[in-house]
């Protein structure tokens, strides 16, 4: 079979995996989405309860609503926030419908090469097609042949550990029962009970972070001796808690005014300039130590919200030209670099950022931020769109590319802020880049919660 009637798999049934099916649709090439879980958005369903800071009129990709049309489907209020939950049912899962027999779930692609080509081989290596290695839910094994591959499996998998090294702290293996990576859904009560008159450290300075710490704030105020503490590796600024009020992206503003709000009103305690090295036990509770020798007062429970990184194993055999430092497009990489852009928009950018040295394979979507942050949904969908130009050989359309973000808010991530000598300030008070230290922040929590 001649490569260009192969199909083109795409990896991962969630939102951008599902626009890029939609677009190559449109322009009349057949897609093959592998899910490893057993329905559309698998990832988002697991955090289903955690409300969006984007509407409904940014999470719909332009194409994937013209193939819903047919279907009856109907567009949700453009100007309102869904949940993770609501985005899977009402968006992605008919949307997969859409698709019909090509979305397979229960699909989980272990490797990705050249048919008879590892990555060492240069003879007739473009000439062959994709090789596509599967472990079907029943555990049968199955080999698939595509013309082109797109990787829009994300990085919900692998989040990142609590070390400040990027490894695991030690202890941390060991105390994984009382250890969290993800926003905890405080309606469901065996959850609550986790959480509830308990004291627990919240890792982390992003968007999760902050929906963690008013989710734990909000049960303080109905349970007494709840209480948490918010464990930065980087100083407070006027940009720690993002946009606010000048947000572009009004929800996302008012998320990190609600977590203020939690460290203000004395539901938080913030300690800064914390690398965890070590996690250890003392009794029933759990002691954070820092590379500085600094010891925090016990918990009960942590929360690690540390951003993600993408799984590249399966890819190993392709020739991929990542960054070394983001794991991103080495082309794409500048442009999201948080050591570089703290504060600022995406430029616009397409398949000539996200193409690889091995031809017709591209990350898209999480996956090809790598280990940056601060990503959109209509990010992915813009990317699917050029990827899908170029697969069907309209370069024009695909490097035709606009795409307008928000500016302000989307401070955060590693690099300069985690520099020990960053102590310049932005002209605000206080700047994203402040020098680290131990802080109380707002009112101090009751006796009975314990200190930092």
């Amino acid at each position: 079979m001649p490569t260009t009637d192969l199909p083109t798999v795409v990896i991962g049934a969630g939102p951008i995996g599902l626009a890029a099916a939609a677009h190559l649709v449109e322009r009349g090439i057949e897609p093959l989405v592998l899910e490893a879980g057993e329905g559309a958005g698998s990832a988002v369903r697991e955090w289903s309860h955690v409300r969006l800071f984007s509407t409904w009129a940014e999470l719909v990709d332009p194409a994937a609503e013209k193939l819903l049309a047919p279907t009856g489907w109907i567009t949700p209020d453009g100007a309102t926030y869904p949940t993770g939950g609501d985005w899977a049912e009402q968006y992605l899962q008919p949307l997969a419908d859409a698709l019909g027999d090509t979305v397979r779930f229960g699909a989980r692609v272990t490797g990705v090469s050249r048919l008879g080509r590892d990555r060492v081989v240069d003879a007739g290596r473009e000439d062959q097609p994709f090789t596509v290695h599967v472990t079907n839910a029943d555990g049968i094994e199955e080999r698939l042949t595509a013309r082109a591959v797109i990787d829009a499996s994300g990085t919900w998998s692998t989040p990142s550990p609590i070390g400040g090294d990027g490894l695991p702290a030690l202890g941390e293996r060991t105390a994984s029962d009382r250890i969290s990576y993800r926003v905890p859904d405080l309606k469901d009560l065996a959850v609550r009970a986790r959480y509830e008159g308990k004291r627990t450290a919240v890792i982390g300075s992003g968007a999760s972070a902050f929906t963690a710490l008013a989710h734990l704030a909000d049960l303080a105020k109905d349970a007494p001796n709840t209480h948490a503490v918010w464990v930065l590796r980087r100083g407070i600024g006027g940009s720690t808690f993002g946009g606010g009020e000048a947000d572009e992206l009004p929800a996302r503003g008012a998320l990190g005014l609600a977590a203020k709000a939690a460290v203000d009103d004395g539901y938080a305690d913030a300690v800064t300039g914390f690398r965890t090295t070590a996690v250890e036990q003392s009794g029933h509770q759990l002691v954070l130590v820092a590379e500085d020798g600094r010891r925090l007062a016990p918990v009960d429970e942590v929360i690690v919200l540390t951003g993600f990184r993408p799984d590249l194993s399966f890819l190993a055999e392709l020739r991929l030209g990542l960054d070394e430092r983001l794991q991103a497009p080495v082309e794409l990489a500048p442009l999201i670099d948080p050591n570089v852009h703290s504060c600022g928009t995406v430029y616009p950018h397409g398949v000539n950022q996200l193409s690889h040295p091995e031809k017709d394979i591209y990350l898209v979507g999480m996956k090809s931020y790598g280990r940056a942050p601060t990503f959109l949904a209509m990010t992915g969908y813009e990317q699917a769109r050029s990827v899908a130009a170029a697969l069907a050989g309209d370069q024009e359309a695909a490097e035709r590319v606009e795409l307008t973000l928000p500016e302000t808010g989307v401070c955060g991530g590693a690099g300069l802020f985690d520099e020990p000598d960053a102590t310049k300030t932005d002209g605000a008070g206080g700047g994203c880049c402040a020098a680290p230290s131990t802080l109380q922040i707002g009112v101090r929590a009751p006796a009975t919660s314990g200190g930092c």
